[in-house]
């Protein structure tokens, strides 16, 4: 008997995604799994015959969630049930797939396999952000990839201070600052010059968003500092604080984010064969094998 018994589906509204969830939900329903739509994709399926929940009652009744989308449907699904401790398994129905690996023509056999207990569990942390003004908290959110400050609009820098674990680091003036962990390293911090780290590693890097000193340069933290972010009085905007892209908080002159490691992870489901650095061979352009 699989150890899944009741899984979720979520994922947005499209013509691929209901296309892969009737294969998924026909091939779940022979194997005698009960099933659980998330509203967003129920409407998906004609006289859909399958109970239909919100994400946080899926986290508490599901042994495991499985997302039918891109990298940015399992970004959202990530910082909503990683408090519940429950399994997360991504088909790729999106364009890069570094989090949704499986490919839909393989959705039957991969997706079997998992059931029988074939597969691959990744732990990763997430970030909290808290936006205080005047020491009152504004605004919190987490994310999965990166908290990004930056000025919110193009060709403008702001100024800001940084520290790490109540050490001062620098003064910056750039078009922000991208904060991000190893599953995010190949995201946004990737475009903005930060290194690729494996997701295994308890770390944290900083990438400065065009820096108007040349010799500001990423740099890779422990992933359990506190990060602070003081932005100085002397702005005229009012930059925003954005958590993978698809969360955002509005934060002021003179207020300070804290960044942190989230105490819940995501636990994320591989097929037996997944690797991360054929994932990057892959999605990156960086060839099919050794040079002969």
């Amino acid at each position: 008997m699989s150890e899944f018994n009741t899984v979720g589906i979520i994922g947005r509204e499209s013509d691929a995604v209901g296309e892969s969830l009737r294969v998924l939900t026909n091939f779940l329903s022979a194997q005698k799994i009960d099933i659980i739509l998330g509203e967003t994709i129920a409407g998906l399926l004609a006289d859909n015959p399958y109970p239909v929940s919100g994400r946080t009652k899926m986290g508490e009744s599901c042994d495991l969630i499985i997302v039918l989308g891109g990298d940015g449907s399992l970004l959202g699904a990530a910082r909503q049930l990683a408090r519940h401790n429950v399994p997360v398994l991504g088909i790729n129905r999106g364009r890069l797939g570094f989090l949704t690996d499986i490919l839909p023509e393989e959705l039957e056999a991969k997706v079997g396999a998992v059931l029988q207990g074939e597969y691959v569990l990744e732990k990763r942390f997430l970030l909290s952000a808290i936006v205080k003004r005047k020491g009152e908290v504004i605004g919190r959110a987490e994310a999965l990839n990166d908290v990004v400050v930056n000025s919110g609009t193009s060709a403008q820098m702001i100024e800001f201070n940084v520290y790490v674990d109540n050490e001062f680091v620098y003064p910056q003036r750039s078009d922000g600052l991208i904060v991000s962990t190893p599953t995010g390293s190949t995201a946004y911090s990737l475009s903005g010059g930060g290194p690729i780290m494996h997701p295994k590693l308890d770390a944290v890097v900083l990438v400065p968003m065009f820096p108007h000193t040349l010799s500001s340069r990423p740099i890779v933290i422990d992933g359990n500092s506190e990060i602070r972010i003081e932005i100085n009085e002397s702005n005229a905007i009012h930059p925003p604080v954005t958590c993978d892209g698809q969360v955002h908080l509005t934060a002021m002159p003179g207020d300070t984010v804290y960044i942190t490691k989230r105490r819940h992870k995501l636990k994320l489901i591989h097929p037996t064969d997944h690797s991360f650095y054929a994932s990057c061979r892959d999605k990156l352009g960086w060839g099919t094998g050794p040079v002969n």
